[in-house]
């Protein structure tokens, strides 16, 4: 071969790859802004010179260095065609982006809105003002403009969802951009198109007011998560002239008083009425209208008008700072509680929003608005939680009881009550009066609702519906009698262990109980009679957790020390160590098998699956804080991991996929259950809470709150319609899931209850504590 030709091939052979990467690199830089798929030309190509090189080939080399080029002209060939392709779609597009922003109503660019929710658990509903455009030429200073009047809103505005709707709230977060608005140019449906058209994921709310005459229409633009289109509306009318001739003649009446007080103190009245000011014209014509009144002189057909000054539009600014509140709150309760199913909250504070502004004829309609529109979104949750219905209908009437119209309260108190009927399936029948059909029904967890009720009925006077009431409540105290007879008492207490019990579980047979404690030993029992069974020999390490197969043949025990960390099987009858599990890194916190007896499912800061019966590691779950608590659902489809990062994540334990992480807890997820009927996840937190989940879509039901301590550990009756949660606070609760209401409350442990377990009957609950005892309660009919 030819010396030239050879070093030419050889160059071709070295720099082969560079020239790949670089074009790589290259088309990657070209095409990264552009929605281009990579050619596959050059997919071909890379595969072609990527081929292992024969560099002692003329030919192969020739060859290579002939593909190259004519795959690099096709490359050039198909760039340009793309770039002509993509310049022409974009020059297509040019005048519709522009006509976007020219409607375009905000001095904020959408990439600031949109990410400014990405730091927030929860998304906040942004808020913009649309503010009213009027010149007030009769005031003391001439041709105030609306920025005044806009400054003023939003500073109302902000100090109202700062107290109650702050954006730093974990519950309802809530986004004011004052401002943001470009008030001089924009109003109206194409701006809220525009809007909607670059911001459609973020939930948004416009209050708008646009001046008509001597009217302000009242406008709202609103689109919530997932929406597929946006709601505009005008919701009322304010007569702003109104507003503004009644505070100037309200002022005048009150300059009468001091006049006369001024008169009888012997001041002169040229020298008052130079104080009087303003207050002497507007005096002239209310002494006139009230004379041509007194003779019979239809006024309303006259044409009076006061004059007006800075007191009167801080008087308007008042009322539409307080009609933008409403409104806001309105909206921001429809969203946090459709998307995060929090309660509203503007029903408690109302009545401060009332006070002197909401005694004007004038601004009825706003609150007539309020009452209709929140039975709207009360009657859009009916399907799906139709059991919070009759709270939130009477928590409005109570809210609504204050008005003069006393028609709006008493449509919502009779909403909630025909509610409460329909869902206990009461038929009025021939009862005029529902609260007598109520007493065919009525149960212990329905004292909270009737109190609430009686209370309404007191403060709108009701007298007869109070005694009806307080029958009610007789017929609850009567059952809580007979309930406390069978509330669930110790049937007997173990007192062997030497450190705090940190599991216990019941064998499927409900014969046997397992306990593992700190002191690191592993204790066996007859559930019925306490008498200790054995000791299971060769543990030395501190327990975490202890898990029956559903067979009661095999016991899985988890140890929470390291670097002996590790799983241990055992054969529950004979106390053979059969398995032992290494590899995690971390103290196991918890053990699980499941329900269908394969699996056996450990968690420190990651999950492990192991097959129970091989002791083989089948995959690994990856978590980034420690996991406390873990469940699989019954048919083995999804396991549930709780972790100190007060996630909730859900995987498919066969094959290690995720599935859905659920976020709602303020603190480390500390217990885990699910519902017998595998539709529910119940998660008890650090945060003191317990939340209720839709298993499948991971939609957050209810929250129930009334540990004052981190909850441990958790337990679903049988039938699963009572819920079972151990607190650090050394309680042991029983909640009924229908109301979300505390049936019973146990007390007994001096320490965090760390631990409970019911057998598989109901009858039976055991306990754990740190108190260094297991406590077994017998559980009352009632309480199952």
């Amino acid at each position: 071969m030819e010396p030239g030709l050879r070093l030419l091939t050889q160059l071709v052979i070295e720099f082969t790859p560079m020239i790949v990467t670089l074009i790589q690199k290259r088309t990657e830089e070209s095409l990264t802004t552009s929605n281009f798929q990579f050619p596959q030309v050059i997919e071909k190509f890379i595969q072609t010179v990527n081929l292992p090189q024969q560099r002692d080939s003329v030919i192969t080399g020739f060859e290579q260095q002939k593909i190259l080029q004519q795959e690099l002209a096709i490359y050039q060939r198909e760039t340009q065609l793309q770039i002509a392709t993509q310049t022409r779609e974009t020059s297509l597009k040019l005048p519709e982006i522009s006509q976007i922003f020219d409607s375009w109503p905000l001095r904020l660019y959408p990439s600031q809105i949109l990410d400014s929710g990405t730091n927030y658990q929860r998304t906040p509903l942004k808020i913009f003002i649309a503010p009213p455009q009027i010149k007030f030429d009769e005031f003391d200073q001439k041709n105030q403009e609306n920025s005044e009047i806009e400054l003023i809103l939003a500073e109302g505005l902000r100090e109202f969802l700062h107290k109650h709707y702050s954006l730093h709230s974990s519950i309802r977060p809530t986004e004011l951009l004052a401002g943001a608005w470009d008030s001089k140019r924009f109003h109206s449906e194409s701006s809220i198109k525009a809007l909607f058209g670059m911001l459609k994921t973020e939930p948004i709310l416009i209050l708008e007011s646009e001046h008509e005459g001597d009217y302000l229409n009242f406008r709202i633009a609103y689109w919530g998560l997932g929406q597929e289109t946006y709601y505009y509306k005008t919701i009322f009318r304010l007569p702003y002239q109104e507003i503004l001739q009644e505070s100037a003649k309200s002022r005048a009446l009150e300059w009468r008083k001091i006049r006369n007080e001024l008169l009888l103190m012997g001041e002169d009245i040229a020298e008052i009425n130079h104080l009087g000011k303003d207050n002497v014209f507007n005096l002239g014509i209310l002494e006139k209208a009230e004379k041509w009144q007194d003779k019979g002189i239809d006024i309303s057909q006259l044409s009076l008008k006061y004059q007006v000054n800075h007191q009167d539009l801080e008087k308007l600014s008042q009322v539409l700072i307080n009609c933008h509140c409403l409104v806001a709150a309105w909206v921001a309760d429809a969203y946090h509680l459709v998307d995060y199913d929090v309660p509203p909250l503007l029903p408690e504070v109302l009545p401060s929003l009332l006070k002197e502004t909401f005694n004007l004829q004038s601004v009825q309609e706003l609150l007539r608005v309020y009452a209709t529109g929140y039975q709207q979104v009360y009657q859009a949750l009916e399907l799906e939680r139709r059991y919070w219905v009759p709270e939130l209908a009477l928590q409005l009437a109570q809210s609504l009881s204050h008005l003069p119209d006393p028609s709006w309260a008493q449509s919502q108190v009779d909403y909630s009550i025909n509610t409460w009927l329909e869902l206990r399936q009461v038929s009025r029948q021939d009862l005029i009066n529902p609260l007598e059909a109520m007493q065919s029904a009525v149960k212990i967890e329905d004292k909270a609702y009737l109190e609430k009720l009686k209370a309404y009925f007191i403060t709108v006077g009701a007298r007869q519906s109070i005694s009806d009431v307080d029958q009610l409540l007789d017929t609850i105290t009567h059952l809580q009698q007979q309930f406390s007879l069978a509330s669930p008492s110790v049937s007997y207490t173990l007192r062997v262990h030497s450190g705090k019990v940190a599991s216990v579980v019941i064998s499927s047979d409900g014969e046997v109980l397992v306990s593992g404690c700190a002191d690191k030993t592993i204790n066996l029992w007859n559930l019925h009679t306490g008498k200790q069974i054995r000791t299971i020999t060769g543990n030395k390490d501190k327990i975490s957790s202890v898990a029956v197969s559903p067979d009661s043949n095999f016991l899985a025990v988890g140890s929470c020390e390291h670097p002996r960390s590790n799983v241990k099987v055992w054969n529950l009858k004979t106390g053979k160590l059969l398995h032992t599990l290494l590899g995690h890194q971390q103290p196991v916190n918890v053990v699980t098998i499941s329900p269908d007896g394969q699996i056996i499912a450990s968690g420190s800061n990651k999950i492990k699956i192991w097959h129970l019966h091989t002791g083989e590691r089948i995959c690994t779950l990856w978590h980034t804080f420690a996991v406390h608590a873990i469940a699989i659902s019954r048919d083995g489809t999804i396991l549930a991991s709780g972790s100190a990062d007060s996630k909730i994540r859900l995987w498919n334990p066969r094959t290690g996929d995720p599935l859905r992480t659920l976020v709602g807890h303020s603190g480390e997820v500390k217990s885990i259950a699910m519902s017998p009927d595998g539709q529910l996840l119940f998660s008890g937190s650090a945060d003191k809470t317990i939340k209720i989940w839709h298993l499948t879509s991971g939609k957050l039901m209810h929250t129930l709150s009334s540990h004052s301590d981190e909850v441990k550990s958790l337990a679903i009756s049988p039938d699963g319609k009572t819920l079972f949660s151990a607190s650090a606070d050394t309680t042991i609760k029983l909640w009924q899931l229908s109301t979300g209401e505390v049936l019973q409350t146990l007390t007994g442990h001096s320490e965090t209850v760390n631990t409970i377990c019911l057998s598989p009957n109901g009858q039976l609950l055991a306990s754990g504590s740190a108190d260094k005892t297991i406590k077994i309660w017998q559980i009352a009919a009632d309480c199952k």
